[in-house]
C-alpha cells in the first residue's frame, strides 16, 4: 500500500497536537485489520510523540519544560534563522513513530494519545502515513 499524507495547522510556536483521530481514520480505510503503522514528519522543526491525553496539565507541563530545558534566545546559537530552538527539541523527540495495530485500532495504552509537536509555528505541517498489514487480514473492501 502506498503511503499517504495528512497536513497539521498548528496556531503557536511550540504546541502539542493530538492526531490520534486522523491516524484511526486512515486504519479504517486501510485493506488490513492489524500490522503496523509508521508515521513520520518530513520538517526540522517538528516531531511526533506519545504522551498522556487524560491531565492536560502533562502537556502543560511538557511546554514548560522542554522550553525551560531550550530557550528560544541563547547568546550562543550560531544558526542565523532565528529557530535554533526549534531545531534542537525537534531532534530530542523524533520525526517519525513506528505502532502496532489490531482490529484497526492502534495499541495505545489507556492514557496514550499520539501527538504533532510544533516546536517553529504557527505553520502548515505534513504527517505521512505508511500502513504495512499482515497479509493474513488484508480484507477485499468495495
Amino acid at each position: 500500500m502506498k503511503y499517504q499524507s495528512f497536513t497539521v495547522q498548528s496556531s503557536k510556536r511550540c504546541e502539542f497536537i493530538k492526531i490520534g483521530a486522523i491516524v484511526e481514520k486512515h486504519l479504517q480505510l486501510s485493506p488490513y485489520s492489524s500490522g503496523i503503522i509508521c508515521l513520520f514528519t518530513p520538517h526540522t522543526t517538528a516531531a511526533l510523540t506519545i504522551n498522556e491525553n487524560a491531565d492536560p496539565d502533562v502537556l502543560r507541563d511538557l511546554d514548560y519544560k522542554i522550553n525551560a530545558l531550550i530557550p528560544r534566545q541563547d547568546e550562543h546559537y550560531r544558526h542565523c534563522e532565528g529557530n535554533s530552538d526549534s531545531h534542537l527539541k525537534s531532534s530530542l523527540f523524533s520525526p517519525s513513530l513506528t505502532l502496532i495495530f489490531e482490529n484497526r485500532k492502534c495499541l495505545l495504552g489507556t492514557w496514550q494519545e499520539i501527538y504533532f509537536c510544533e516546536f517553529d509555528g504557527p505553520r502548515t505541517r505534513k504527517v505521512h502515513i505508511k500502513i504495512i498489514g499482515d497479509p493474513e487480514t488484508e480484507e477485499k473492501r468495495k
